[in-house]
């Protein structure tokens, strides 16, 4: 294992905007690894359109997962918007993403990115939650938005994804904390939608359950190709948009 100076000195070269801090939300808890929370973007030329390698941010670009979670069948359809919302001053997209077990629904959220160029890291400036039951909302849990009751931007998908590069993607204390490290670059994966090489495996964690964790592989050109037990299954443009 490398010494913690030189996964920070990693992490600085391979999130050019990003200033690591001793502590990261959370704090208090036995995790003892730190994670990036505090993020430059004074000098980001933000755009709602757009993409780095492992991320695309281009309205009509879709991608749909199936799997199985415990005993459920689950569908997952991932979609990029025309639609934007200001957030502080600052144009985001709106990604859907819709969620079926067994073919109720299950979610459907609003997620919001932007671009900060011209490196093009993918910044995640919140989320509208609708948590379904029985075919009706139940709840919105999860729901943040940056700016708003103490919560901030998180960056989602750096343009260079180095390896044990650690950061918040969420950033609203209490609500919403996911983090991911980095943990390998090298990843493969036969799925139906094609076979991938070379793929960035993510560790997801947060200091709100602890003992929570989750795996997801992004391809370069594709991006999301697996999320947990999701694999993939089509992804493109949806008929009528241009690339």
């Amino acid at each position: 294992m490398k010494p913690a100076s030189t996964f920070a000195i990693l992490s600085v070269l391979a999130l050019c905007v990003v200033i690591l801090v001793p502590t990261a939300p959370g704090a208090g808890t036995k995790d003892t690894k730190r994670f990036t929370d505090r993020f430059d973007t004074s000098t980001c030329a933000w755009s709602s359109t757009g993409k780095n390698d492992f991320f695309i941010l281009e309205p009509g670009y879709r991608q749909v997962f199936e799997g199985h979670e415990d005993k459920d069948s689950v569908h997952l359809e991932i979609t990029v918007l025309a639609e934007t919302q200001t957030i502080a001053g600052i144009e985001t997209r709106v990604v859907e993403e819709k969620e079926t077990h067994n073919g109720a629904l299950e979610e459907i959220s609003r997620n919001l990115f932007a671009v900060c160029g011209p490196g093009n890291d993918v910044f995640y400036f919140g989320e509208a939650v609708d948590m379904y039951k029985d075919g009706k909302v139940a709840n919105h849990e999860g729901a943040w938005t940056a700016n708003t009751g103490g919560a901030k931007a998180g960056l989602f998908m750096p343009a260079r994804p180095l390896l044990g590069a650690r950061f918040y993607q969420e950033i609203a204390p209490g609500v919403a904390m996911d983090r991911v490290e980095i943990v390998s670059d090298s990843e493969s994966l036969k799925a139906p939608a094609g076979a991938f090489d070379g793929c960035v495996k993510t560790e997801e964690t947060t200091p709100l359950e602890p003992q929570a964790k989750e795996y997801k592989l992004f391809a370069r050109g594709v991006g999301l190709v697996q999320d947990g037990t999701l694999v993939l299954v089509k992804y493109g443009l949806t008929p009528g948009q241009k690339p």
